[in-house]
């Protein structure tokens, strides 16, 4: 049944395989991204809401099963996106993004039908395990991708992505206002379903395995993955990507209620300015991911992470000290451009140090530590919250981004800007 799976998977793909450009790959790989960041952040606006009514059977308090709703996907999928990553360089990395496209699709429609809080977080758990869009789809981008383009590439995928999380919160809440909780599950399901086939017809892969991609046997699995970290620069640009995320989500817990006591007198428009401190953040980002991972292409990575990284600490000490929701959004703002280095250039030099023969594999580890990232921050947040306040957040924030620079100044290896290929200079001067 297998074989006869991969023959009619195989004579579909050339029936529909044109050979394609990577900025073509690209741009499927955008769209792709744009509908599963839509879908995946609509039911963060009303989660709480829809447990409450849903209730529990455990006696699970709504603010405990909200938190693991949200945290229990990224730990299933901390666990399983290094092997989904070595089983892209072994069987193709479209193949894999169309398994977490459509295992997403399947299990957001089942929790448009689920009947407690505690079947929200198994099936929750369950997405974690088969899901995995995001490290997916840079490891197709990658290979696809002349090295001299990749920090460009990365950051073109982080601006889908951070596009889609800042669209998604509102059609997801819209949705949920007009037609009841599940519609939003059920329409992300469609979306993401969507997304699977715009690959399936419009990504053109000539895969073919690599000698060097790692074998899905345990011993072959740990020696490839000891092999990958042990590449001069991968643990630490692994690390880094860690703390980057650390840095940015660990104000999320309380950013709604440090908003809310910016403003003078109680209004109505209380959750309008908190969503708006997360979208002035995310929207800078994004114009900062593209913008400097196309200067780290240029120029160095290390050199953009450096900066950066130091410019996101510098302008995130003043939050604490701020008075104003509009001085809060101004810094926010300045904040999310230099964040946005963050994004594309670990990515980026994850692509120079190891090379793109183990995209899957490497992409599958970051995606890992990001899924850890996403789960600790919260709790850390939370945490520095209590001991030191709401304020003491944001000061931590800039000690994460400025421990981020002296790592990148003084432990990754020197970076140089990867010439521009013969074809693509003869491109370009044509």
């Amino acid at each position: 049944m297998a074989r006869a799976f991969s023959a009619n998977y195989h004579h579909l793909t050339r029936a529909f395989a044109v050979p394609h450009s990577w900025q073509f790959t690209l741009s499927v790989a955008f769209v792709a991204q744009v509908f599963s960041a839509v879908g995946y952040s609509m039911m963060f606006p009303f989660l709480p809401l829809h447990i409450e009514t849903l209730g529990t059977t455990t006696g699970l308090s709504t603010e405990l099963a909200a938190g693991l709703v949200i945290s229990v996907q990224g730990l299933t999928m901390m666990v399983t996106a290094p092997f989904w990553g070595v089983a892209a360089d072994r069987f193709g990395r479209k193949r894999m993004i169309m398994r977490a496209m459509f295992g997403g699709a399947i299990t957001m429609a089942m929790m448009g039908f689920a009947q407690t809080a505690e079947q929200l977080i198994i099936i929750r758990a369950m997405q974690g395990l088969v899901t995995g869009t995001v490290s997916a789809n840079n490891a197709l981008v990658a290979a696809a991708t002349p090295r001299h383009r990749v920090g460009f590439a990365m950051g073109a995928l982080q601006l889908g992505l951070w596009a889609g999380v800042a669209v998604g919160p509102l059609i997801g809440g819209i949705l949920a206002d007009h037609f009841g909780y599940n519609i939003p599950y059920l329409v992300t399901g469609v979306l993401l379903m969507i997304g699977g086939l715009v690959v399936f017809f419009g990504v053109s892969e000539s895969f073919s395995t690599s000698k060097e991609a790692v074998e899905l046997r345990p011993l072959s699995l740990i020696r490839g993955w000891k092999d990958i970290l042990g590449t001069a620069g991968v643990s630490l640009a692994l690390i880094i990507r860690f703390l980057s995320g650390l840095a940015r989500t660990i104000i999320v817990p309380i950013a709604p209620l440090f908003v809310v006591s910016l403003i003078v007198r109680e209004t109505d428009a209380s959750n309008t300015y908190a969503g708006l401190f997360m979208a002035v953040s995310a929207a800078t980002s994004t114009f900062g991911a593209v913008w400097l991972g196309s200067m780290g292409d240029r120029v160095s990575h290390r050199k953009v992470l450096f900066y950066c990284s130091l410019a996101a600490a510098i302008f995130y000490v003043p939050q604490a000290l701020v008075v104003d929701i509009w001085q809060l959004l101004i810094l926010q703002a300045l904040a999310g451009i230099a964040a946005g280095g963050l994004v594309a250039s670990p990515s980026a030099l994850l692509s120079r140090y190891a090379g793109t023969e183990r995209a899957g594999a490497i992409y599958g580890l970051e995606n890992s530590v990001m899924s850890g990232s996403r789960a600790a921050a919260p709790i850390f947040g939370a945490a520095v919250a209590l001991m030191l306040g709401m304020r003491g957040v944001f000061l931590a924030s800039a000690v994460v981004f400025a421990l981020i620079a002296l790592t990148a100044w003084y432990l990754l290896p020197q970076d140089t800007a990867e010439p521009a290929s013969p074809r693509s200079i003869r491109a370009k001067t044509a």
